[in-house]
């Protein structure tokens, strides 16, 4: 308790002993370095409109740094443009551009260093080799910034947001577009990404990995290289979210890989190569989701197990499922299939008979690429309504023993 009073009464301290710097031509602090040679904890330093080249900018004070009429940080191609190294730091309003470019230290236009209670917002990120990056850190807001980069190949540029051995961090409203990825978790828990937009990043608009208990609410990726890749985590929960146009060879709506005890609900996947990739996953809930006009609404590798899918709309997809093996560890419950043809004599909203979503040329396409020549031809087409009849190649156990006659309002 006396603890407690000395930290309340020393806060208390510095708040009312607080100033404001302010920076600019007309000021005293021609420079935004003079202003944090002179700040001490607990200052405001604002730095008015106008380009200001000074290097890399190192905030080692406890402030609120702020930008008054967007004023431009340049680094010129040569530093790191804004690095913190100390705690409860905001950063607010500025232009950041032009960071230096490097694969072994990584320059970024802000970069926190092992600290907590950072707030980084309503800023414009423009060409930098990393946007924002958080190394080591707690309890930190990212939020409402705008980061651009102009990336051709993965190899020459950094992530937008790379958050790296984190807890506690909330990512919000951020739009994210031209870099390697928009958003980076390796070793990042109990974090939330809520209200992003990520979209035409090279490789992937989201991409996690060891990065457990974190969520993901009502973001948008669109158009990225590979979608958006989850990988080696547990405990993920996917709410909201719009995975659409990412098209390619190797390119997902999402890609799941060695994930485990997750939730994927109500989210919408249009338009991709494939919907969701699952390779290694186990006791994954796939509930409420929409999968509309996708190459495969759905891949399942035979390496998943105990994977529950429920109550979602298959819409327009070329192929609803497809797998690689003949081993069903899955199942199917209650979806929408616009395929089905079955009826509903007791008209209780279930089709009486049941549903194998998995197509004879769904399996013959996924161990002979090439036969995708043959798609819609008259033969694929009997040979198909022949394994519906008559299941010969298609795992009898792949099934839907309650398809839905009516699609569900998602």
């Amino acid at each position: 308790m006396k603890r407690l009073i000395v930290i309340v009464y020393f806060f208390l301290i510095s708040s009312v002993n607080a100033k404001t710097i302010p920076v600019g031509n007309q000021f005293q602090c021609k420079k935004i370095k003079q202003a944090l040679e002179v700040a001490v904890h607990g200052d405001t330093i604002i730095v008015y409109s106008g380009t200001y080249k000074e290097g890399n900018i190192l905030i080692n004070k406890r402030i609120v740094f702020l930008g008054k009429n967007q004023p431009i940080l340049d680094g010129q191609r040569q530093f790191e443009v804004v690095s913190i190294n100390a705690d409860s730091v905001v950063v607010k309003g500025f232009k950041i551009i032009n960071s230096g470019y490097a694969s072994l230290d990584d320059p970024c236009g802000i970069k926190v260093y092992d600290k907590s209670f950072v707030r980084i917002e309503n800023n414009s990120l423009d060409n930098n080799f990393f946007g924002i990056y958080l190394q080591n850190s707690r309890n930190c807001i990212v939020k409402n910034n705008v980061i651009r980069a102009y990336g051709k190949q993965e190899q020459l540029i950094g992530n937008g947001i790379h958050c790296w051995k984190c807890d506690n961090l909330q990512i919000t409203a951020n739009k994210i577009t031209g870099h390697r990825d928009g958003i980076y978790f390796e070793f990042v828990t109990q974090s939330i990404i809520w209200r992003n937009i990520s979209n035409k990043n090279i490789r992937y608009g989201l991409h996690f990995m060891f990065s457990n208990d974190d969520s993901y609410i009502t973001n948008v990726f669109k158009n990225n290289g590979a979608g958006v890749a989850v990988m080696f985590t547990k405990n993920v929960k996917m709410f909201n979210n719009y995975f659409e146009e990412n098209w390619g060879d190797s390119a997902y709506g999402l890609l799941l890989k060695e994930i485990a005890d997750s939730y994927i609900f109500n989210n919408k996947f249009a338009r991709n190569t494939s919907g969701i990739y699952m390779e290694g996953t186990s006791r994954i809930k796939v509930e409420k989701n929409v999968f509309e006009s996708n190459g495969w609404g759905m891949k399942i590798q035979a390496s998943c197990m105990e994977n529950e899918i429920v109550n979602n709309n298959y819409l327009k997809n070329t192929f609803d499922i497809s797998t690689n093996g003949s081993l069903v560890l899955n199942t199917f419950n209650s979806n929408y299939w616009d395929k089905y043809e079955g009826y509903d004599l007791d008209k209780n909203g279930v089709g009486d008979v049941p549903y194998h979503p998995l197509s004879l040329f769904a399996v013959l396409t996924e161990k002979t690429p090439s036969a995708m020549l043959l798609y819609r031809s008259f033969m694929i087409t009997l040979l198909d309504k022949s394994e519906k009849v008559l299941p010969s190649i298609t795992p009898d156990n792949f099934i839907d023993k309650t398809p839905l006659m009516k699609s569900l309002h998602l």
